[in-house]
Protein backbone atom coordinates (compact mmCIF):
# COMPACT_ATOMS: atom_id res chain seq x y z
CA UNK A 1 0.00 0.00 0.00
CA UNK A 2 1.08 3.34 -0.61
CA UNK A 3 -0.63 6.84 0.23
CA UNK A 4 -4.15 6.16 0.44
CA UNK A 5 -5.79 9.43 -0.17
CA UNK A 6 -9.30 9.26 0.86
CA UNK A 7 -8.19 5.95 2.49
CA UNK A 8 -5.70 7.43 4.74
CA UNK A 9 -2.11 7.94 4.68
CA UNK A 10 0.15 5.14 5.03
CA UNK A 11 2.99 5.52 7.35
CA UNK A 12 5.77 3.81 5.15
CA UNK A 13 5.86 4.64 1.69
CA UNK A 14 6.10 2.44 -1.52
CA UNK A 15 10.04 3.17 -2.00
CA UNK A 16 12.53 0.41 -2.49
CA UNK A 17 13.28 -0.13 0.61
CA UNK A 18 10.26 -0.21 1.52
CA UNK A 19 9.23 -2.31 -1.07
CA UNK A 20 12.07 -4.97 -0.12
CA UNK A 21 10.73 -4.81 3.63
CA UNK A 22 7.19 -5.91 3.05
CA UNK A 23 8.13 -8.33 0.48
CA UNK A 24 10.81 -9.97 3.54
CA UNK A 25 7.44 -10.04 5.80
CA UNK A 26 5.83 -11.92 3.52
CA UNK A 27 7.95 -14.42 3.36
CA UNK A 28 7.76 -14.44 7.16
CA UNK A 29 3.94 -14.57 7.35
CA UNK A 30 1.97 -15.62 4.27
CA UNK A 31 2.57 -19.46 4.82
CA UNK A 32 0.80 -18.79 8.39
CA UNK A 33 -1.73 -16.49 7.15
CA UNK A 34 -2.80 -18.93 4.70
CA UNK A 35 -3.22 -21.68 7.09
CA UNK A 36 -5.92 -19.20 8.53
CA UNK A 37 -7.40 -18.07 6.04
CA UNK A 38 -8.34 -21.51 4.64
CA UNK A 39 -8.84 -21.05 1.19
CA UNK A 40 -11.02 -23.86 -0.44
CA UNK A 41 -10.92 -25.25 -3.85
CA UNK A 42 -12.05 -22.74 -6.73
CA UNK A 43 -13.15 -19.80 -4.51
CA UNK A 44 -13.44 -16.61 -6.00
CA UNK A 45 -10.99 -14.11 -3.79
CA UNK A 46 -11.07 -10.67 -3.04
CA UNK A 47 -7.61 -9.20 -2.15
CA UNK A 48 -8.54 -5.31 -0.29
CA UNK A 49 -5.28 -4.00 -0.03
CA UNK A 50 -2.92 -6.06 -1.79
CA UNK A 51 0.29 -4.77 -2.07
CA UNK A 52 3.10 -6.42 -3.68
CA UNK A 53 0.36 -9.57 -4.36
CA UNK A 54 2.44 -12.22 -2.90
CA UNK A 55 -0.59 -12.94 -0.61
CA UNK A 56 -3.02 -12.71 -3.93
CA UNK A 57 -0.35 -15.61 -5.67
CA UNK A 58 -0.13 -17.58 -2.80
CA UNK A 59 -3.86 -18.34 -1.99
CA UNK A 60 -4.58 -18.35 -6.14
CA UNK A 61 -2.09 -21.40 -5.90
CA UNK A 62 -3.94 -22.83 -2.98
CA UNK A 63 -7.19 -22.78 -4.55
CA UNK A 64 -6.11 -24.64 -7.57
CA UNK A 65 -6.69 -24.28 -11.27
CA UNK A 66 -10.67 -23.38 -10.57
CA UNK A 67 -9.98 -20.31 -8.26
CA UNK A 68 -9.49 -16.79 -9.36
CA UNK A 69 -8.21 -13.63 -7.22
CA UNK A 70 -8.94 -9.78 -7.73
CA UNK A 71 -6.25 -8.09 -6.11
CA UNK A 72 -7.11 -3.92 -4.95
CA UNK A 73 -4.57 -2.30 -4.20
CA UNK A 74 -4.18 1.58 -4.42
CA UNK A 75 -0.49 2.16 -5.39
CA UNK A 76 0.62 1.91 -9.29
CA UNK A 77 4.12 1.21 -7.90
CA UNK A 78 2.95 -2.09 -5.58
CA UNK A 79 0.95 -3.41 -8.82
CA UNK A 80 3.42 -3.56 -11.22
CA UNK A 81 5.48 -5.15 -8.74
CA UNK A 82 2.65 -7.45 -8.17
CA UNK A 83 2.00 -8.05 -11.86
CA UNK A 84 6.17 -8.79 -12.23
CA UNK A 85 5.37 -11.77 -9.52
CA UNK A 86 2.01 -13.35 -10.67
CA UNK A 87 4.29 -13.71 -14.63
CA UNK A 88 6.98 -15.05 -13.08
CA UNK A 89 4.53 -17.66 -10.64
CA UNK A 90 3.06 -18.63 -13.98
CA UNK A 91 0.05 -17.21 -13.35
CA UNK A 92 -2.44 -15.57 -16.01
CA UNK A 93 -4.05 -12.18 -15.37
CA UNK A 94 -7.35 -14.59 -16.18
CA UNK A 95 -6.14 -16.27 -12.41
CA UNK A 96 -4.92 -13.43 -11.07
CA UNK A 97 -5.89 -9.87 -11.67
CA UNK A 98 -4.20 -6.86 -9.84
CA UNK A 99 -6.97 -3.38 -10.17
CA UNK A 100 -6.06 0.44 -9.14
CA UNK A 101 -8.71 0.81 -6.53
CA UNK A 102 -9.93 2.56 -3.12
CA UNK A 103 -10.66 0.14 -0.72
CA UNK A 104 -13.84 2.49 0.59
CA UNK A 105 -15.02 1.97 -2.95
CA UNK A 106 -14.01 -1.00 -4.38
CA UNK A 107 -13.55 -0.96 -7.87
CA UNK A 108 -16.03 -3.77 -9.07
CA UNK A 109 -17.49 -4.48 -12.22
CA UNK A 110 -20.98 -5.31 -13.40
CA UNK A 111 -21.46 -8.88 -11.95
CA UNK A 112 -18.60 -8.75 -9.50
CA UNK A 113 -20.13 -7.11 -6.74
CA UNK A 114 -21.95 -10.08 -4.33
CA UNK A 115 -20.45 -13.12 -6.15
CA UNK A 116 -16.80 -13.81 -3.71
CA UNK A 117 -16.48 -16.66 -2.19
CA UNK A 118 -13.96 -14.76 0.73
CA UNK A 119 -12.73 -11.61 0.67
CA UNK A 120 -9.78 -10.94 2.29
CA UNK A 121 -7.89 -7.35 3.84
CA UNK A 122 -4.19 -7.53 5.86
CA UNK A 123 -2.43 -4.83 7.28
CA UNK A 124 -4.54 -2.14 5.59
CA UNK A 125 -7.26 -1.14 8.64
CA UNK A 126 -4.74 0.15 10.76
CA UNK A 127 -4.06 2.78 7.80
CA UNK A 128 -8.00 4.33 7.16
CA UNK A 129 -9.57 6.20 9.54
CA UNK A 130 -12.59 4.77 8.83
CA UNK A 131 -12.00 0.81 9.10
CA UNK A 132 -16.13 0.25 9.41
CA UNK A 133 -16.24 1.21 5.78
CA UNK A 134 -13.64 -0.73 4.16
CA UNK A 135 -15.32 -3.59 6.12
CA UNK A 136 -18.92 -2.97 4.95
CA UNK A 137 -17.25 -2.93 1.23
CA UNK A 138 -15.63 -6.62 1.66
CA UNK A 139 -19.45 -7.89 3.20
CA UNK A 140 -21.25 -6.50 -0.05
CA UNK A 141 -18.87 -7.91 -2.09
CA UNK A 142 -19.17 -11.35 -1.25
CA UNK A 143 -21.96 -13.64 -1.78
CA UNK A 144 -24.26 -14.55 1.10
CA UNK A 145 -22.51 -17.09 3.01
CA UNK A 146 -18.97 -15.76 1.89
CA UNK A 147 -16.74 -15.15 4.15
CA UNK A 148 -14.62 -11.93 5.48
CA UNK A 149 -11.55 -12.26 6.44
CA UNK A 150 -10.20 -9.31 8.45
CA UNK A 151 -6.12 -9.56 9.75
CA UNK A 152 -4.52 -6.65 10.83
CA UNK A 153 -2.15 -5.45 13.77
CA UNK A 154 -2.34 -4.48 17.58
CA UNK A 155 0.66 -2.70 18.14
CA UNK A 156 0.42 -2.40 21.92
CA UNK A 157 1.12 -6.49 22.38
CA UNK A 158 4.78 -5.86 21.41
CA UNK A 159 7.32 -7.48 23.48
CA UNK A 160 11.02 -8.25 23.17
CA UNK A 161 13.18 -9.79 25.77
CA UNK A 162 15.42 -8.74 26.65
CA UNK A 163 13.93 -5.08 25.72
CA UNK A 164 16.61 -2.81 24.02
CA UNK A 165 16.42 0.39 26.82
CA UNK A 166 14.71 2.86 23.82
CA UNK A 167 12.60 0.49 21.89
CA UNK A 168 9.46 1.39 24.58
CA UNK A 169 9.63 4.88 23.72
CA UNK A 170 10.54 4.42 20.24
CA UNK A 171 7.60 2.63 19.66
CA UNK A 172 5.45 4.54 21.67
CA UNK A 173 6.11 7.61 18.90
CA UNK A 174 5.64 5.19 16.38
CA UNK A 175 2.17 4.39 17.67
CA UNK A 176 1.46 7.84 18.19
CA UNK A 177 2.12 8.18 14.44
CA UNK A 178 -0.92 6.32 13.73
CA UNK A 179 -2.98 8.39 15.53
CA UNK A 180 -1.80 12.13 14.12
CA UNK A 181 -2.40 10.37 10.66
CA UNK A 182 -6.14 9.82 11.76
CA UNK A 183 -5.04 5.48 11.78
CA UNK A 184 -5.58 2.97 14.61
CA UNK A 185 -2.62 1.67 16.12
CA UNK A 186 -4.50 -1.01 18.22
CA UNK A 187 -7.22 -2.02 15.23
CA UNK A 188 -6.54 -5.65 15.73
CA UNK A 189 -8.10 -6.17 18.96
CA UNK A 190 -11.49 -4.47 17.43
CA UNK A 191 -11.84 -7.17 14.57
CA UNK A 192 -15.06 -9.20 15.49
CA UNK A 193 -16.56 -5.88 16.48
CA UNK A 194 -16.07 -4.22 12.81
CA UNK A 195 -17.15 -7.46 11.23
CA UNK A 196 -21.01 -7.45 13.57
CA UNK A 197 -20.82 -3.48 12.86
CA UNK A 198 -20.85 -4.37 9.23
CA UNK A 199 -23.21 -6.51 9.03
CA UNK A 200 -21.64 -9.57 8.90
CA UNK A 201 -21.96 -12.60 11.35
CA UNK A 202 -18.35 -13.08 13.49
CA UNK A 203 -17.61 -17.20 13.41
CA UNK A 204 -14.16 -17.39 14.61
CA UNK A 205 -11.28 -15.26 15.68
CA UNK A 206 -7.34 -16.72 15.94
CA UNK A 207 -3.47 -15.44 16.12
CA UNK A 208 -1.02 -15.34 13.24
CA UNK A 209 2.44 -15.90 14.95
CA UNK A 210 4.78 -13.37 13.93
CA UNK A 211 7.24 -13.58 16.26
CA UNK A 212 10.53 -15.93 16.75
CA UNK A 213 13.50 -15.77 19.03
CA UNK A 214 17.39 -16.48 18.75
CA UNK A 215 17.87 -20.11 17.41
CA UNK A 216 14.86 -19.80 14.79
CA UNK A 217 15.53 -19.53 11.37
CA UNK A 218 13.20 -16.75 10.91
CA UNK A 219 14.63 -15.05 14.11
CA UNK A 220 17.02 -12.62 11.70
CA UNK A 221 14.25 -11.50 9.16
CA UNK A 222 11.76 -10.74 12.20
CA UNK A 223 13.91 -8.09 13.88
CA UNK A 224 15.42 -7.25 10.19
CA UNK A 225 12.05 -6.42 9.41
CA UNK A 226 10.84 -4.69 13.14
CA UNK A 227 13.70 -2.32 12.34
CA UNK A 228 12.37 -1.82 8.76
CA UNK A 229 9.38 -0.57 10.56
CA UNK A 230 10.72 1.86 12.82
CA UNK A 231 13.87 3.44 10.17
CA UNK A 232 10.59 3.89 7.52
CA UNK A 233 8.80 6.15 10.06
CA UNK A 234 11.01 7.75 11.44
CA UNK A 235 11.22 10.69 8.76
CA UNK A 236 7.52 11.37 9.79
CA UNK A 237 7.95 10.86 13.16
CA UNK A 238 10.88 13.22 13.67
CA UNK A 239 9.00 15.56 11.45
CA UNK A 240 5.48 15.40 14.01
CA UNK A 241 7.91 15.73 17.13
CA UNK A 242 6.76 12.74 18.58
CA UNK A 243 11.15 11.20 18.94
CA UNK A 244 14.66 12.51 18.14
CA UNK A 245 16.11 10.80 14.96
CA UNK A 246 19.24 9.91 17.49
CA UNK A 247 16.69 8.02 19.72
CA UNK A 248 15.18 5.81 16.49
CA UNK A 249 18.99 5.41 15.17
CA UNK A 250 20.60 4.36 18.12
CA UNK A 251 17.42 1.55 18.33
CA UNK A 252 17.44 0.67 15.39
CA UNK A 253 21.31 0.18 14.58
CA UNK A 254 23.21 -0.45 17.76
CA UNK A 255 20.28 -1.45 20.21
CA UNK A 256 18.71 -4.14 18.05
CA UNK A 257 21.52 -4.85 16.27
CA UNK A 258 22.51 -6.31 19.70
CA UNK A 259 19.81 -7.61 20.64
CA UNK A 260 19.66 -9.87 17.32
CA UNK A 261 23.45 -10.93 18.67
CA UNK A 262 22.51 -12.30 22.01
CA UNK A 263 21.64 -16.14 22.36
CA UNK A 264 18.85 -15.80 24.61
CA UNK A 265 16.62 -13.12 22.75
CA UNK A 266 13.01 -13.67 22.09
CA UNK A 267 10.38 -10.93 19.99
CA UNK A 268 6.91 -11.64 20.65
CA UNK A 269 4.09 -10.75 18.58
CA UNK A 270 1.24 -11.92 16.66
CA UNK A 271 -1.27 -10.52 14.15
CA UNK A 272 -4.76 -10.61 15.13
CA UNK A 273 -7.79 -12.18 13.07
CA UNK A 274 -11.07 -12.74 12.18
CA UNK A 275 -13.36 -14.68 10.44
CA UNK A 276 -17.07 -13.80 9.21
CA UNK A 277 -19.65 -14.62 7.12
CA UNK A 278 -22.50 -12.69 4.97
CA UNK A 279 -25.87 -13.69 6.46
CA UNK A 280 -27.93 -15.54 3.82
Amino acid sequence: MAKLDSEGEYVHGTHRSEQDRLALMNRILNARTLAEVRVQPGDRILDVGSGLGQMSIAMAEAGGAGSRVLGIERSDEQIAKAIESRNAAGLSPARVEFRQGDALKLALGDGERGQFDLALTRFLLEHVPDPLAVVRQMVSAVRPGGRIVLADDDHEILRLHPEPPSLRAVWSGYMQLYTKLRNDPIVGRRLVQLLHQAGASPRRNSWVWFGACSGDPIFDATVTNLIGVLRGAEPRMVAEGLIGPDVVRGCCDVELREFAAQPDSAVWFAMSLAEGTRPE
